[in-house]
């Protein structure tokens, strides 16, 4: 039998980094939203933080009270907008690079919401990348910012740096042995830090992810930002590491069941709701990080190729890879061949 892997990426899955900006010269969208040329004003707004960003990247832009339910729909579930971005849809847009990983909101709960992300854990490069686009649309526009409070933002929680540096963490051994509540989570928010789920605040920790981010920004550097979460995100893949061979020892020929079982159904099921199916595929995860099962590819490319299938089922991608909407038991059905095809296609082995 295969030894439990030990690799930061089995455990550290994606570093995400946001910052929260508003310009010194016009209402704040809550404020901009009352105003009788809100419209005018907004579109201005998306205007110049476009051209700010014209010799950056290539970036699509969508002007949200053009766009249709599905597409807005399809956005969400991939991060790249939010949920106060589609409420505020008269006046907002998004401007997002064609590889998807740069996602600049504008007009959400800020002015600006720039966002990039990028598979692994490299704090420093993503903020090195987020900086470059900060600076390319202050260079055009100044932001509201004040000596003794930073950065000025719709919400007190973004004053100062407005920054959210954040780690998606998969963390089943912690979680499921209850050691994330009683322990890890504590511990985080002593060191100002939250864990929340895959799709942040108010989402349960679907498929055993943890998003792991800063909760103060006022009154540190960005500099001691980033060495605190990455100070911590290192010290929780250690613990997850070192619990993932706990959990194996410990549960022997039941556990390996169990994840055996959940291969099975991802692979033969014909439906699929999507929360049984992210609960199996969790298992397969774990059942491929504990050395139950075998995989041919590059080292924990696993990993990336399991998430991704993730993504691409969740109901507005099912909508689009379809061609049409489906009910819901005809996107069950969907999820279920899709998902046995791509998980066989990957030729993973059972030990």
């Amino acid at each position: 039998m295969s030894a439990v892997r030990e690799s930061f990426e089995s455990v550290a899955v994606s570093t995400r980094m946001r910052l929260a900006r508003n310009f010194a010269d016009y209402p704040f969208p809550g404020r901009l939203l009352k105003d009788a040329h809100a419209e005018e004003q907004a579109m201005e707004i998306v205007r110049l933080v476009a051209a700010a960003l014209s010799d950056v990247d290539q970036f699509a832009l969508y002007e949200l009270k053009n766009l249709p339910a599905e597409r807005m729909a399809l956005l969400q579930e991939r991060n790249l907008i939010s949920r106060d971005l589609i409420r505020n849809r008269r006046i907002s847009a998004a401007l997002i690079s064609s590889d998807e990983i740069i996602s600049v909101m504008v007009n959400e709960e800020d002015h600006v919401r720039e966002q990039y992300f990028m598979h692994g854990f490299d704090l420093a490069r993503a903020w090195e990348r987020i900086t470059g686009l900060d600076d390319a649309i202050s260079d055009t526009v100044p932001f509201a910012f004040d000596e003794q409070f930073g950065y000025l933002t719709a919400c007190p929680t973004n004053l100062g740096t407005g920054l959210r540096a954040s780690v998606m963490l998969f963390l089943p051994a912690l979680s499921r042995r209850g050691r994330m509540a009683k322990e890890v989570i504590p511990e985080l928010m002593r060191l100002g830090l939250t864990a929340r789920g895959a799709y942040g605040e108010g989402s349960g920790a679907e498929g055993d992810f943890f998003q792991v981010s800063n909760e103060v920004t006022l009154g540190v550097s960005e500099e001691e930002i980033l060495s605190i979460v990455g100070e911590a995100v290192n010290a929780v893949v250690e613990t997850e590491l070192l619990e993932r061979a706990r959990m194996k020892a410990e549960g022997g020929l039941a556990l390996k069941d169990k994840l055996c079982r959940a291969y099975g159904v991802l692979t033969n099921c014909r439906l699929l709701e999507e929360h049984e199916f992210l609960r199996r595929l969790s298992d397969v995860k774990t059942g491929l990080a504990l050395g139950y099962f075998t995989y041919e590819g590059e080292d924990d490319e696993w990993m990336r190729e399991l998430d991704e299938l993730a993504a691409a089922l969740r109901p507005a991608s099912i909508n689009r890879l379809n061609g049409a909407p489906l009910d819901k038991e005809g996107q069950d059905a969907w999820r279920a061949e899709y998902a046995g095809k791509a998980i066989r296609a990957m030729q993973i082995s059972l030990e």
